[in-house]
This record gives structure tokens, sequence and C-alpha cells, in this order.
């Protein structure tokens, strides 16, 4: 495998992990609020359906970003926090939201050419 295919399959890998409209969302609102219950991170992640959140929760979960604590009470009480781990994505999280940010007021100014 030479360089450009061992990049191309780590891009691959990384978007995997937290690719898609929501994941970098719920870590995003799991940072800055802490440990959530399923309800009230659905609230905070506008317009996600319990069927997605569920099933990017349990992604999450699975590639060591989220940890789901079930308190052993009655009624049972769930929660999801984030892992160590997800502070690796901390890098990242930065990067976007910077070109985001410029990428608004490009097309903001109508410079939709290639630069």
């Amino acid at each position: 495998m030479n360089e450009c295919e061992r990049g191309i399959a780590a891009l691959e890998d990384a978007l995997y992990a937290i690719g898609g409209k929501w994941k970098l969302r719920i870590v995003s609102a799991l940072k800055d609020s802490g440990a959530r219950r399923f309800n009230e991170l659905q609230r905070t992640v506008k317009g996600i359906s319990p069927r997605v959140l569920s099933n990017e929760l349990k992604e999450l979960e699975m590639n060591g970003f989220v940890k789901r604590i079930v308190h052993a009470q009655s009624p049972v009480l769930v929660e999801y926090e984030l892992t160590p781990y997800s502070d690796t994505l901390k890098d990242v999280l930065v990067a976007l939201i910077q070109w985001g940010a410029n990428h608004r007021v490009r097309v903001r100014e109508g410079a939709h050419s290639a630069v």
C-alpha cells in the first residue's frame, strides 16, 4: 500500500468513526453540557430523531467516544458522557469550526469561484 492509499484508508476510517450529519454535533453537545440523559441530548441536538440519536450514540460508544452509564435506581436512569478518548477530537473540531466560519464568510461574500 503506497502513501496515497494509506492516506485514503485513514480518511475512510476517520469518516466512518465521526462522519455524517450528527456525530460531531452529539460530541459537541456532550462537551458543552457534560453527562446527559437521552431526552436531554435529543432536545440539545436540534432536528435529530430518537432512532437516529440511538444509532449514533451506539456507534460513538462502539468507537470509544461516548460512555453509557446506567444508574441502578427506580426508574432506571441512563446517561451518556464523553470518554477521555473523545479529547482526541479537539483539534478536528477546532479545525472544522475555523473552516466553517471562513467558508460561511466566503459564501456570503459571493466568492464562489475557485481560489
